[in-house]
């Protein structure tokens, strides 16, 4: 099975509008139609989780932490980490690469930077 995806509340919504364009089949939910807006992150990481989506973000500060106490408790099905910096076409590029060559078990309890 493919990866499904999150954004959270401060992901680039131009990345998953541009996704969207590019590979209609592919599962990827806004930080809007996950509710995710307005939650704290570690809230953020365990709904993702709960739904089976892996969490998109720019934020490499916090996020990261949040997630590896998250996994001592409970699986989660990953979390990709965005450089802000990364042109939104190669970032659009770089997810659906993650999308199309994976299974979303691949991703279990792993977190991944973007560009890598």
């Amino acid at each position: 099975m493919r990866p499904r995806f999150q954004a959270d509340a401060d992901f680039n919504q131009k990345i998953v509008a541009g996704i969207r364009r590019r590979e209609p089949s592919i599962d990827f939910q806004s930080a809007r139609e996950g509710d995710v807006i307005g939650r704290p992150d570690p809230e953020v990481l365990a709904l993702a989780a709960s739904q089976g989506r892996v969490l998109v973000s720019h934020d490499r500060q916090t996020m990261p932490g949040h997630f590896s106490r998250l996994i001592e408790k409970h699986p989660s099905p990953g979390l990709v980490i965005i450089s802000q910096d990364l042109d939104i076409g190669r970032a659009i590029e770089e997810l659906l690469l993650v999308w199309a060559a994976s299974e979303a078990e691949e991703w279990e309890n792993a977190v991944i930077f973007l560009p890598l």
